[in-house]
């Protein structure tokens, strides 16, 4: 008994050890010349418009946006809210491995081959995509735990976690498609005759009720978006390059990866577990046939990794040399590759190295062609230089209470809002949530405009009618950043016309969208 007890604080110890180390790597291995990425700031202006939704995202991450603002809204809390949602994903592939009867060594190599993968770097950004995945991890588990113990509470947690994961992102619908037929056709179907299942349902449905009923009141918001989504980014998707990605995802953790997926085809005892592997085929065909972009997929990969650890850790117990051998290989072929999976390089090092990233097609964007640096990192640039600038301009305004600041996309707004020293500045665009957040309680006598870094119209010779004086503050200058040229105007003395000029041109967005 003794044994056994210290057996379990070795384990616990050696747990600890690694969701640590999780949060510690989420920070370490993030050079600070980035800075928040273009995404985050919308989702941090989303705690300040609390919803039951959202254009952009379902609700869940104004939430978590809430909590971060609560604590003081630091660079710190926003990247330590997706850091522990990583660190318990882990935890959650270590609950499998045990549910596995999987040995220390197979916890070991879960963690490892978790900690040693693109999942690191999702988890640096404050995104939906970390708890995305986490919910993929739980529902699998709790599924595991209910076809082997048929206790009716694992039923209610994995629909609690499917309720969860579709106010996150409606992303998990799609693994809804996946388990279905695969459990239709293993003898765990016998799950269809049980009414817990059905009261679970409803208990999913009571949680996303809110959110579904405001997508029919407002005409389904996310149909536009994914239908804007489609023209604009998934149209450049290869479906070739789409099954490459999944692999390169786990690289470093490839043997553990095909581990997986080869014991549950090939292993007697995780065969009554095959589910799990149909669930990952019809998934991925399922997001292949739409077109959906590679990392959409990376929640079905903690499981197999899983199963991989689990039955790594029965054919290594006692095998040392091929132990070493795999942890050295995980490890070390993940630090070799940890320039292009991590914003360690500052984008000097990265031009530097640019024939090494456009290898692996680490350049190309959405818009499918090859640019100087990752889409992610020149995201997470220039954004303080654009601050600086609106509060220059926002300095110069007496009378505040009549003055708009427009930007020209969400990722500029937010930055605004963020970075800027006038924590009341409230920025807008006309792009994404922002369109709704539009506060125009006086007549408008002055505007800060943000304009695109490929303005057309540098003279601002459409707005000289309507205003006294206009004036170019400036222009971003940062290196490499996507929104470098992008222009800060100050144009004042406005006519009586722009007040109603700009809350039809509101009204056109919305009813556009």
């Amino acid at each position: 008994m003794e044994d056994k007890n210290q057996s379990r604080l070795t384990e616990y110890g050696f747990l600890i050890f690694f969701l640590v180390l999780k949060l510690i790597l989420s920070f370490l291995w993030v050079n600070p010349v980035y800075e928040l990425q273009r995404d985050e700031f919308l989702h941090l202006d989303q705690a300040k418009h609390l919803a039951a939704g959202f254009t952009s995202v379902p609700p869940l991450t104004s939430l978590f946006s809430w909590i971060i603002n609560a604590f003081g809204n630091g660079v710190f809390m926003v990247k330590l809210v997706p850091a522990l949602m990583g660190a318990a994903t882990i935890w959650y592939c270590w609950k499998i491995v045990d549910f596995l009867k999987g040995n220390l060594l197979a916890k070991c190599l879960v963690a490892v081959a978790c900690l040693c993968s693109s999942l690191l770097r999702l988890n640096t950004l404050y995104q939906p995509n970390s708890f995305d995945v986490l919910a993929w991890t739980a529902i699998f588990y709790y599924l595991l735990k209910y076809f082997d113990k048929n206790e009716a509470k694992y039923l209610y947690a994995f629909a609690v976690f499917v309720a969860l994961g579709f106010l996150n992102k409606y992303n998990i619908l799609f693994l809804i498609i996946g388990l279905l037929p695969a459990i239709v056709i293993s003898p765990n179907r016998k799950v269809f005759a049980n009414k817990h299942l059905y009261l679970a349902i409803l208990l999913a449905l009571l949680i996303i009720s809110p959110n579904v009923i405001w997508q029919v009141n407002n005409h389904f918001p996310v149909l536009t978006h994914m239908k804007l989504l489609r023209a604009t980014q998934l149209v450049h998707v290869n479906r070739v390059d789409f099954f490459i990605g999944q692999f390169l995802f786990f690289i470093s953790s490839i043997f553990i990866l095909l581990a997986g997926i080869g014991s549950l085809v090939f292993y007697k005892d995780f065969r009554k577990h095959n589910w799990v592997i149909i669930t990952y085929l019809i998934t991925l065909i399922v997001f292949s046939y739409f077109k959906a972009k590679d990392y959409y997929a990376i929640g079905l990969y903690p499981v197999l990794l899983a199963f991989g650890a689990a039955y790594l850790g029965r054919v290594l117990s006692k095998k040392y040399v091929l132990t070493g051998l795999l942890f050295v290989f995980n490890i070390g072929s993940f630090i070799y590759l940890l320039p292009l999976l991590m914003p360690v390089y500052s984008p000097g090092q990265i031009i530097a190295h640019h024939k090494r990233f456009e290898r692996v097609g680490a350049l190309r964007w959405e818009d499918g062609k090859n640019h100087e640096l990752p889409q992610d990192y020149a995201d997470m640039q220039g954004w303080k230089e654009l601050a600086a600038l609106v509060d220059s301009a926002y300095g110069k305004v007496k009378d505040k209470s009549t003055l708009l600041v427009r930007a020209d996309n969400y990722g500029q707004a937010g930055a605004i809002n963020y970075y800027s020293k006038y924590k009341n500045i409230n920025a807008v665009s006309y792009n994404a949530d922002y369109l709704y957040w539009f506060k125009i309680d006086k007549p408008i006598k002055g505007l800060i405009m943000v304009t695109e870094w490929n303005d057309e119209d540098p003279q601002r010779k459409r707005e000289q009618p309507y205003f006294g004086k206009i004036t170019k503050i400036g222009e971003i200058k940062t290196p490499y950043a996507r929104e470098r040229g992008a222009g800060v105007f100050l144009l004042e003395e406005a006519k009586p016309e722009v007040t109603g000029i700009i809350k039809s041109e509101i009204e056109e967005e919305k009813n556009y969208h």
